[in-house]
């Protein structure tokens, strides 16, 4: 979401940081959009994962979540199948659908980002899940009628929970 005004003050790899009207914010670089994945197993399990993240040095838990068209093979697909992409590399699931549940900012005051969240139907097994050959992904799947309690017994712990975890919750409830 460049705008004529945006100022550069740096760019990394992966990440541009710029400046607009005295504001500064990241940007990402090649990659089309953020998707994250509510997806409930027929067994009434949430599938979360849990990884390490660098930024904040710790291992987080999240829904399954990823880029679109940050991969020379995946530049023009559409986000449902970025959805569909990352829940099987994460979790090892596909489903027969994806429905689209709300997009907003993932932080508005640091960077431009806006994530879409997709519902995930229909899930079935594929594979192991775990993530690619960059990532050490734990799948965590969590009665929903236990959802609340697990995510506050995590916390608790001294885990880090993503906002979108919580947000499961009223998602779910649909």
């Amino acid at each position: 979401m460049s705008h004529s005004q945006d100022q550069l003050l740096g760019e990394g790899k992966y990440l541009r940081l710029l400046s607009r009207d005295t504001w500064e914010f990241a940007q990402r670089i090649g990659a089309r959009g953020v998707v994250g994945i509510i997806a409930v197993t027929p067994q009434r399990k949430l599938l979360l994962v849990e990884q390490y993240r660098r930024a904040v040095n710790a291992r987080v838990i999240e829904v399954p979540a990823g880029l679109a068209g940050d991969t020379e093979l995946a530049r023009e697909e559409a986000l449902a199948e970025a959805a569909r992409r990352e829940l099987i590399e994460e979790t090892g699931y596909d489903a027969d659908r994806f429905t689209l549940l709300a997009r907003g900012p993932s932080s508005a005051g640091l960077t431009d980002e806006i994530v879409v969240l997709y519902r995930a139907e229909g899930l079935r097994r594929v594979s192991g899940g775990g993530g690619d050959a960059s990532e050490q992904i734990t799948v965590l799947e969590v009665p929903v009628d236990q959802l609340a309690d697990w995510l506050r017994a995590r916390t608790a712990e001294g885990r880090l929970i993503d906002f979108k975890a919580w947000a499961a919750l009223a998602f779910i409830r649909d």
